[in-house]
């Protein structure tokens, strides 16, 4: 800040400049009046939105301006830190909170170099008092990192944006992280169009330790031939004439029990939650999407009203890939399992997760920052989504301080002639961490460990079909009758598309991104249009297809995922200070632009498929197609420009209407929420939530919709599924087993 005036002091309290205005209460309220606390709500300094912003013949010299509108805010902050004998910045504690902090410090006058950064991961009293007693110089490398990335992130929108602009369609973008999101989902969606199913066969037998029908029984899976040495080699059943030469030798074949292996199995508890497992259970458990965790997440860490408790921070920073837990709060939810459970719920050693390689060393997981505080303790004040996402995260913290699971486990392999079966089972024997779901106060346990001991008993119960005890009294050399043996046909399947929170998780684990960039790039990706929701599932439309194929073309760097790791990687080693921002940018913009020059010589107009609908133009009757405006997908009369017949955007389900006998259609509702209706509306206000099916109701003759899902088939899929009518007064409902809807 060479040449700037510096900020002397006036004789007014100290000043702390936070991002949030609900941050900044909660601070006031934990000092009371002993500081100003005031809100620069983000970012108020940033590259002009009208031009590039990076000057680079001046290696790449970035030129910020005052972000339009906050001109107010700048002045406020101006006057109160004139005042302040002393400014305390204490944005995030992230490359974006010390970018802010730096920014601030140009514009109220403040001295980058000394003591004037403040950085705490909880908002808690104890928390911030440690900070104000430790504050630090702005972190350069900190801020260099995030210039970088910004610089990057400019350089690639600005001058790829316009070349998609002129060669595809007007309106597009393109980005270093998004793009690569999108080639992820456009590959997975490659593959499971080449996909072939290859069919397989399973079998399985049904039996008892004797022929009484009161025995209890147990099922075992085929597993192939029986060796010499009487262990069984695996051996695949490929199809039907396979399965039934194999299910008819051993029918008339006498079983016994081959071989019995018992043991114990430890399911060791889960780490507290960072980011992206955050993003992921949530998800899984909760249904939210991954920008609905991070801002419901944002509110629990800045701070909710608790009743003459007044504004509380319930959790760490939010935005982290750490898995480090301070050791006071250890000692807070080691005191309480002690306390609650007894010590026999305590590791014998404290457990040490396995950081990632890209964690960053001063950060912690996501934990509640008072583990004292259970769920229950503060339901009455909060919403019932920041409930539930505070549940998840205090059972999931708790849970990672205890004691593993233990359960007993059963292999039985059994001899039906020359050919093996096994049967294998387990029981939970001591519960560990899964009991840290009733340690919440409330019903219904969310800690990812329940779901896996309930995994765990759905394959006992698969595999053995309620008769454990039968299972455990069985002994080698036993003699066992055959109830019943079932052969089933299956296909194999291919892979499933992403959902948000499988995007975030392939994400992380290739190294694209960082915490605080999954839930803006997914949000991106779906607002630009080059990704849709299909079933809560991610799918490239032809837009994002044709821009993934020309970019993969032209720009193999910009779009290559190993390579736009290794850029996140350079990016640390800035943050580490062993490497120069300026020759970051430059070795990634050198080959970028000499790449840009050829594809602008190179590519003629790209034109994208028009995705047709079925629906008939009510004008001329010619065909609708999808286009793309301002505000999203509308459809349009593909006779353009003699026929210019408009209308919001449906897709026909096939259905008709029970109303009127009109199209059922699809639409979507202003926040992007999937819906039913009829296509005559306003005229007609038929509409409904589910999905309508082909099945009729044989009450009033309208078609049925899924209401939901219960239970698996034996490959894993989800299996039964109900339906019911959606015609207001009818009621009916009825269960339908997979490929019967």
């Amino acid at each position: 800040m060479a040449g700037r005036k510096t900020h002397v002091g006036g004789r007014g309290k100290p000043l702390i400049v936070v991002e949030s205005p609900a941050k900044a209460r909660t601070i006031e309220k934990a000092f009371g009046r002993a500081y100003k606390v005031a809100a620069s709500l983000g970012h108020l300094r940033d590259l002009p939105r009208s031009q590039l912003g990076v000057d680079v013949s001046q290696d790449f010299e970035p030129r910020y301006i005052t972000v339009r509108g906050r001109g107010p805010v700048v002045r406020g902050l101006k006057a109160l830190a004139g005042k302040a004998r002393k400014v305390y910045l204490a944005a995030d504690p992230d490359r974006e909170g010390e970018a802010i902090s730096w920014h601030l410090a140009h514009l109220l006058e403040v001295d980058p170099t000394a003591p004037c950064r403040i950085v705490f991961h909880e908002i808690t009293k104890d928390a911030i008092a440690e900070a104000m007693r430790n504050p630090r110089p702005v972190d350069m490398n900190l801020v260099d990192a995030q210039q970088a990335r910004r610089v990057l992130d400019r350089l690639v929108g600005y001058e790829l944006s316009p070349l998609l602009w002129r060669k595809v369609r007007r309106g597009l973008s393109a980005g270093r992280v998004q793009s690569v999101a999108v080639r992820l989902i456009h590959d997975r969606e490659e593959e499971i169009r080449a996909f072939s199913p290859q069919e397989y066969w399973t079998i399985t037998a049904t039996l008892s330790l004797d022929a009484t029908e009161t025995s209890e029984v147990f099922s075992a899976r085929f597993v192939g031939l029986v060796g010499e040495s009487g262990r069984i080699e695996k051996e695949d059943v490929p199809d039907r004439t396979r399965a039934d030469a194999i299910v008819g030798e051993s029918r008339t074949s006498g079983w016994s029990v081959l071989a019995v292996k018992r043991g114990t199995r430890r399911r060791n508890p889960p780490s507290a939650f960072t980011t992206s497992t955050l993003q992921q259970e949530a998800a899984n458990r909760l249904g939210f999407t991954v920008r609905k965790t991070m801002a419901v997440a944002q509110q629990l860490y800045e701070g909710l009203e608790l009743g003459e408790a007044g504004p509380v921070g319930l959790i760490t920073y939010m935005r982290t890939d750490a898995t480090r837990v301070s050791t006071s709060a250890r000692v807070q939810a080691t005191e309480l399992v002690a306390s609650a459970l007894g010590p026999a719920y305590l590791p014998a050693r404290s457990p040490r997760a396995k950081q990632s390689r890209l964690a960053q060393g001063a950060h912690e997981a996501i934990r509640p920052t008072e583990p004292a505080r259970p769920p229950s303790a503060v339901r009455s004040f909060l919403t019932n989504d920041q409930f539930r996402l505070y549940r998840l995260i205090w059972e999931r913290f708790i849970a990672s301080e205890m004691a593993a699971a233990v359960y007993d486990t059963a292999s039985v392999d059994i001899a039906a002639g020359r050919w093996g079966y096994r049967s294998a089972g387990s029981r939970l024997r001591f519960p560990g961490f899964l009991a840290a779901a009733s340690l919440a106060g409330d019903d219904g346990g969310l800690v990812d460990g329940g779901a896996a001991a309930q995994d765990d008993s759905e394959q006992e119960e698969a595999l053995n079909s309620g008769g454990t005890a039968a299972l455990r009294a069985v002994r080698k050399g036993d003699e066992v009758s055959l109830v019943d043996l079932l052969a089933e046909r299956h296909f194999t399947s291919p892979p499933p598309r992403y959902s948000e929170a499988t995007l975030v998780k392939a994400m992380e684990e290739l190294g694209i991104g960082r915490p605080s960039t999954y839930a803006p790039t997914i949000e991106t990706i779906l607002a630009r249009n080059y990704v849709e929701k299909q079933d809560g599932r991610l799918v490239p439309t032809r837009l994002g297809e044709v821009v993934t194929d020309l970019l993969v073309e032209h720009f193999p760097g910009v779009i290559d995922v190993g390579f736009t790791a290794s850029l996140e990687d350079q990016l640390d080693e800035v943050e580490d200070g062993t490497l120069p921002w300026r020759k970051v940018v430059r070795n990634f913009y050198e080959p970028f632009h000499e790449a840009l020059g050829l594809a602008e010589k190179k590519l003629g107009r790209v034109e994208v498929p028009e995705e047709e609908t079925g629906i008939l133009c009510e004008t001329c009757g010619r065909p609708m197609v999808v286009k793309y405006g301002r505000y999203g997908r509308f459809l349009a009369c593909s006779g353009y420009p003699e026929c210019r017949r408009t209308r919001p955007y449906v897709l026909p389900t096939g259905a008709v209407c029970p109303k009127c006998g009109a199209d059922v259609v699809e639409k979507r509702t202003r926040k992007g929420r999937r819906f039913y209706g009829c296509i005559r509306y306003p005229e007609c206000d038929f509409s409904a939530w589910a999905r309508p099916t082909e099945r009729k109701c044989p009450e009033c003759g309208s078609f049925l919709v899924e209401a939901g899902r219960r239970g698996r088939s034996s490959d894993g899929e989800l299996g039964v599924t109900r339906l019911r009518c959606p015609v207001e007064g009818c009621g009916y409902e009825e269960s339908a087993a997979p490929g019967e809807r």
